[in-house]
């Protein structure tokens, strides 16, 4: 579960909310008038591997340099 305080509690005791953050490995909800406005989340190495599992799956480049569509509907 994600916990969730506000930016007047945040300010006074970063460190030890940043402190929590890489301990329990659980991201912090920060709120401005009862509304999230950042999301604290623990640094991780295994983000790369997200973009690594992408790689050489593109396997035929068709025409690049062409338009994705002749006429996109949201342009009428």
């Amino acid at each position: 579960m994600q916990q969730t305080i506000s930016k007047s509690q945040f300010k006074p005791q970063v460190l030890e909310y940043l402190r929590i953050v890489e301990k329990l490995k659980k991201p912090l909800i920060i709120t401005h008038a009862g509304k999230p406005v950042v999301k604290v989340i623990p640094y991780s190495e295994e983000q790369k591997d997200v973009l690594q599992a992408l790689r050489n799956t593109v396997i035929d480049y068709k025409q690049p340099t062409k338009p994705a569509a002749e006429e996109w509907e949201a342009l009428k």
